[in-house]
C-alpha cells in the first residue's frame, strides 16, 4: 500500500458509518445502501488527489454519497421498478417476539415517515439528525443555502412529529 493510499484509508475510515447510515436513508433497500456506501469509498478513493484536504471529510463523503444516490435515482427512474423481497422477517427462535415486533414496527413506521417526506426535507433530516453534520456543513453538501436548510429541518422535523405521532397512536389501539 502507498502512502498515498494509506494517508486515504486513515482519514476516511472513521466515517465508514456516517456513510452507510448516509446511505440507508437515501436507498429504500439494505443491499442497495451498502452498494452505494460502497461506490462511494471508490469514487472518494478515485477523486482522492484531485480533492483539496478540508478538516472534515464527513462532508466531502456525504456529497459524494448523496450525488451517487441522486444519480441512481435518475437512472432507476428510466427503468422498470424491481419490487424488493420484504425485510426484517421474523426470526425463528427468538426470544422476544412482542418486542422485536414493536422494535421493527417503530423502525418501519420511521423509514416509511422518512420516505413519505420530500426528497429536500429527507436528505436535510438525514444530514444533520441523523449523521451529526452542522447546518453549515449540511448546506454545502446540499449546495443550498444554510437558512434554506434550516427551513427544511423544520418542515420535515414537524411533518415527522405529525406522521410518527399518528403511527405511535395506531400501535396503541
Amino acid at each position: 500500500m502507498t502512502n498515498d493510499q494509506d494517508s486515504f484509508l486513515r482519514a476516511t475510515m472513521g466515517a465508514m458509518d456516517l456513510v452507510y447510515n448516509l446511505s440507508r436513508r437515501l436507498v429504500r433497500s439494505r443491499e442497495e445502501a451498502e452498494d452505494l456506501a460502497q461506490d462511494t469509498y471508490l469514487a472518494a478513493f478515485r477523486a482522492r488527489t484531485e480533492r483539496r484536504r478540508p478538516q472534515r471529510v464527513e462532508p466531502w463523503l456525504a456529497t459524494i454519497c448523496l450525488n451517487l444516490a441522486r444519480s441512481r435515482y435518475r437512472s432507476r427512474s428510466r427503468r422498470p421498478r424491481e419490487v424488493a423481497l420484504e425485510e426484517g422477517a421474523a426470526v425463528v427462535g427468538e426470544e422476544d417476539p412482542e418486542g422485536a415486533a414493536l422494535a421493527s414496527l417503530d423502525r418501519d413506521a420511521l423509514h416509511l415517515a422518512m420516505w413519505s417526506l420530500p426528497e429536500e426535507q429527507r436528505v436535510a433530516i438525514t444530514l444533520v439528525d441523523l449523521a451529526g453534520l452542522s447546518t453549515a456543513e449540511a448546506a454545502r453538501v446540499m449546495g443550498t443555502p444554510r437558512g434554506t436548510v434550516l427551513s427544511r429541518l423544520h418542515r420535515g422535523r414537524r411533518a415527522l412529529a405529525g406522521l410518527l405521532g399518528s403511527a405511535v397512536q395506531e400501535v396503541g389501539r
